[in-house]
């Protein structure tokens, strides 16, 4: 088998195509998936046009139905799997196919680590020309299932039925909550257990369910903006065993809503916190105007390591806590503090890697655009007795040239878009000796390594899997400046 995540050599090699190309637009076509592109999905050629399929895995033979036709490529969907790959596992959850939850469940786990591994070795190759680093092996996720601490769910006035629920004339066809379908903003498959969150979510998302079809209030519609019930958001303390609920609503309507907080704090003791969000904007966005809290606490409470967090309904926090345990482990072994250092974190969010570093370090000056991460960064810090971090609002290109710190160490863990071509050189004007470079997006991790490595030697780099069954990957390099 060829390695795999080649998407970065399409452009010189399997996009060229060719100019007598049989395959067309809507047909569907017998193919052997010989690779597995970056962003999770088969690879088969046709005449050398590269033809990219969902739901396929290398070592596939399928039929698969063309939904979209380029001049040099094209995309399909399985239809039937002639021949599995000796790496496909049956999927546990009865949605995978059509959810875009998690779209790798058919795929064994440890050749999902292998792919993703592969997924960040070609990144660094085809678009940083960064060859002979050394990638570790993927750290695998301590939990495959049941990882996830936070879900949010959809309401729909018209849930979108499953194939084999069309012709199902006692199948219920109206509201449902829960994921949608990729690529749409109105189809929300009724999600009745999800197995990438604990099971208690599911129990509760089911009792929720149950209350909004008895309630006599209407379900939001996607496409009208009409009714009430918008989302339920379910948060999960790992350590604490905690639930928070926030119901998310069209209007302000408590003698609605309190019944049902109070009868889930009821019956379900791990429920912490009932919270309320209410927002009558058009986007499809679960966060409120304004925000209520229902029942208990307006917030519930987790640890990273030693530290201890509250987690509100809108506050970031990493949604796999272990996982996060896991890659603040490897940032803290590759930024290999001795007490002394002055450190710079970009982009510091909620303070969860300051303060994860705090004890090694000297003192540690974050920056972060989020006016309410900055307030959750100092809070944080204050609950955990941290005296030795400060954090500086704006915009980290804005920012970052007037900073009064000479760095010894900086973290660097950005969005997925990357760091801006102006940070990147403010990074080198600064230079630290040691930069650890935190990413979940493998190409804009190699663009900017490039830019960097005229001044930095890239020593190594370890994926870290946050997501089991996506192809999603976290990943950890650890940079030295040169003499």
């Amino acid at each position: 088998m060829e390695s795999c995540a080649k998407w970065f050599s399409f452009s010189t090699s399997y996009l060229k195509g060719s100019e007598d190309m049989s395959v067309k637009k809507g047909e569907v076509i017998e193919l052997l998936v010989s690779d597995m592109a970056f962003g999770g999905r088969g690879l088969a050629k046709v005449d050398g046009m590269a033809v990219f399929i969902d739901g396929a895995v290398a070592g596939d033979r399928v039929r698969a139905r063309v939904f979209k036709k380029k001049k040099s490529f094209a995309e399909a969907r399985v239809v039937e799997i002639l021949d599995p790959s000796e790496h496909r596992v049956e999927p546990r959850c009865e949605y995978a196919s059509w959810c875009g939850g998690c779209k790798w469940q058919f795929l064994d786990y440890a050749k999902q680590l292998e792919y993703k591994r592969n997924h960040v070795v070609e990144s660094l190759s085809h678009i940083g020309n960064i060859q002979d680093v050394t990638v570790h092996p993927t750290l695998a996720s301590k939990h495959i299932f049941g990882y996830r601490n936070k879900m949010e769910f959809s309401c729909s006035e018209s849930r979108w039925l499953l194939p084999h629920e069309l012709s199902d004339p006692e199948i219920e066809k109206g509201m449902g909550i829960g994921l949608h379908v990729p690529g749409t903003f109105s189809k929300v498959i009724d999600i009745k257990a999800c197995h990438i969150q604990p099971e208690m979510g599911n129990k509760l998302l089911g009792f929720v369910r149950e209350y909004i079809k008895s309630s006599g209030e209407p379900v939001y519609g996607l496409k009208s903006h009409e009714g009430f019930w918008r989302f339920v958001m379910l948060r999960h303390s790992y350590h604490e065993d905690q639930w928070m609920v926030n119901l998310v609503t069209a209007q302000d309507k408590p003698e609605v809503v309190q019944p049902l907080a109070d009868a889930l704090r009821e019956a379900f003791p791990e429920v912490a916190s009932v919270m309320n969000n209410i927002t009558s904007r058009k986007a499809g966005i679960a966060v409120g105007e304004s925000e209520k809290c229902l029942a208990g606490k307006p917030y519930i409470t987790d640890r990273l390591g030693e530290y201890t967090f509250h987690i509100s309904a809108n506050s970031f926090f990493q949604t796999n806590t272990p996982g996060a345990e896991a890659l603040y482990s490897k940032v803290e072994e590759y930024a290999g503090l001795t007490g002394s250092e002055r450190v710079i974190d970009l982009y510091s969010g909620t303070g969860t890697i300051p303060i994860w570093l705090s004890k090694g370090a000297q003192e540690i000056t974050g920056l972060e655009i989020v006016p309410s991460a900055i307030e959750d960064a100092a809070e944080n810090c204050r609950r955990n007795d941290v005296t030795n971090c400060r954090f500086v609002l704006g915009d980290v290109r804005h920012e970052l040239p007037d900073v009064d710190v000479k760095p010894d160490v900086m973290i660097i863990d950005p969005p997925r878009a990357g760091m801006h071509k102006e940070v990147v050189q403010r990074v080198a004007e600064l230079c630290p000796e040691r930069i650890v470079y935190v990413s979940c997006n493998p190409a804009t991790l190699a663009r900017d390594l490039e830019m960097l490595k005229a001044h930095y030697e890239i020593c190594e780099v370890q994926p870290v899997d946050m997501f089991p069954h996506t192809f999603h990957i976290e990943a950890v390099a650890r940079l030295e400046r040169k003499a």
